[in-house]
């Protein structure tokens, strides 16, 4: 039996605002985290989002698009709506705009900035009418 587990770590300087951000937008529970300055995100799949303040006598570590995490929607035959939708809900609560909302091949997404700085993408799957029925 492996014990092992993984999850997300993302730095904050306000962990409090930041994991109600991401229980809010995701819909899912926030649970106190080892420390005041740690909560845990936990998604009804077992994934988890940890995250922390650093130490203060480290440096912050440096925010970038090479990983982030992705709210993915269900597919719909009408991604952009159900995408606006989600885009609005996150601005409410602190989220800015990267980049505008676009429809692509696959669907329609939007890149913005958690309340932090740090990127996430936000995705609306264009399902097939096959797969609708």
């Amino acid at each position: 039996m492996n014990a092992m587990q993984i999850s997300w770590v993302l730095a904050a300087d306000d962990t409090g605002n930041l994991g109600r951000f991401y229980s809010d937008l995701f819909q899912a529970r926030l649970i106190p985290g080892m420390a005041d300055h740690h909560c845990v995100v936990e998604f009804g799949n077992g994934t988890r989002l940890e995250i922390y303040r650093p130490s203060r006598k480290r440096s912050f570590p440096t925010r970038g698009r090479a990983l982030a995490p992705c709210l993915r929607l269900d597919p719909s035959l009408d991604p952009l709506p159900e995408l606006q939708s989600l885009l609005s809900t996150a601005l409410e609560r602190g989220g800015s705009l990267l980049e505008e909302a676009r429809v692509e091949a696959f669907g329609a997404e939007a890149w913005i900035k958690d309340p932090e700085g740090n990127p996430l993408l936000l995705l609306a799957p264009l399902a097939s009418a096959d797969s609708m029925s």
